[in-house]
């Protein structure tokens, strides 16, 4: 790996895209935070400056081609290089069976998550391969392993982020760049508030995960800085499952 890589995490002005970027900081990483709004991303590339760590920030939206091209472009323009693509950015407008998805919102779902996560991928690609490689990380979900009543549609596009990383493994193994993914459980953020606040759905977890307790978002973010670190050096085409062991008890 290279001193110093250049590592672009979207959704990370707050969650678990926000405790990677600390965390890879805090370990030598310049990295690019993005989420939609420039203000926000603006703020946590300075509390990371602040720290002493290096970080620019640049405002992306992953269902708009350009601002994905943008997002590339930017941190090539400002750091030289790109070694590290985290996709940890996600959309899931609707809770609940699936009978209450419509169209709109079930292409909201599949455009940002999938096709996003796919295009990015694409564009970063060449920057990766020029400089020898690198690691591309999704941020996937258990939804996507197992079925539930709850957050349907939004599984749907984390199975399809599973299968996405096996195709990318293989297209982008030749250039030296390795394509891996996290599926969390149920994590402490803002984009779980509509579960956590269903008490009976967070006892529900808490009683049926083995470690007994709701994951934070730092559990996610040091399985995230495995994948780009050289200890994972043989690994791509994978799911890491880290879910405090629910999924072996039924989840949802």
């Amino acid at each position: 790996m290279a001193n110093n890589p250049v590592t672009i995490i979207t959704g990370s002005s707050r969650g678990i895209g926000r405790a990677a970027a600390e965390l890879l900081a805090g370990r030598g990483h310049r990295v690019v935070i993005s989420s939609r709004n420039q203000e926000s991303c603006d703020a946590v590339a300075s509390e990371i400056r602040e720290a002493g760590g290096e970080a620019g920030a640049i405002a992306c939206h992953v269902g708009k081609d350009e601002q994905l091209e943008t997002l590339v472009a930017g941190t090539v323009e400002r750091f030289g290089r790109l070694d590290n693509l985290v996709l940890n950015a996600a959309s899931n407008p609707v809770y609940g069976p699936s009978d209450n998805v419509d169209r709109k919102a079930f292409d909201v779902i599949m455009h940002n998550n999938v096709f996003g996560s796919m295009r990015l991928g694409h564009l970063a690609r060449p920057h990766m391969a020029a400089a020898g490689g690198g690691s591309v990380v999704l941020v996937s979900s258990i939804a996507g392993l197992l079925g539930n009543r709850v957050i349907g549609a939004y599984g749907l596009s984390k199975a399809a982020e599973n299968q996405l990383v096996r195709n990318l493994a293989l297209e982008f193994g030749g250039d030296g760049i390795r394509v891996n993914a996290v599926a969390p459980g149920l994590i402490r953020t803002d984009f779980s508030k509509a579960l956590l606040s269903d008490e009976r759905m967070v006892k529900h977890f808490e009683r049926t995960t083995p470690l007994g307790r709701i994951g934070e978002p730092d559990d996610i973010a040091r399985v995230i800085a495995f994948l780009v670190g050289g200890d994972s050096a043989w690994l791509s085409g994978q799911v890491i499952t880290a879910d405090g062991g629910i999924t072996v008890t039924g989840g949802f």
